[in-house]
């Protein structure tokens, strides 16, 4: 059982990078997958979410509009894909996969609430952006 982040690397400022959160072992369709973002000295904040249910997404304010998330059954991946990139943009970026058989219908915000509480985080990979 593996989740993977990959696909990062060096952009211009307004240019665009994808994302990919690959998963081994497991049907991640099944599971609300986030994104999340460290930057160098400070907290690992919440990027975005993609929830069980169609249409179920979410993305936080300093990337709305720029950034958007989706899912391929076929590959057993999600995506996150980053336009308009910004220099402030510039961490390691990490995904998260959730499920809860109490309550599968969980909303892509919540999840994204309660993968913030993990302790145990798969390698991220390094996104920065030169202005």
């Amino acid at each position: 059982v593996q989740l993977q982040a990959s696909g990062g690397g060096l952009a211009q400022a307004g240019g665009s990078l994808r994302l990919s959160c690959k998963a081994s072992g497991f049907i991640l369709e099944s599971y609300a997958v986030g994104w999340f973002r460290q930057a160098p000295g400070k907290e690992r904040e919440a990027v975005g979410c993609i929830g069980r249910r169609e249409g179920d997404t979410y993305l936080s304010d300093p990337v709305k509009g720029r950034f958007t998330v989706s899912r391929d059954g076929a590959k057993n991946t999600v995506y996150l894909q980053m336009d308009n990139l910004k220099p402030d943009d510039t961490a390691t970026y990490y995904c998260a996969a959730n499920y809860d058989p109490s309550d599968p219908d969980m909303s892509a915000t919540r999840a994204l609430d309660v993968m913030s509480a993990f302790r145990s985080w798969t390698q991220g990979t390094l996104v920065t952006v030169s202005s």
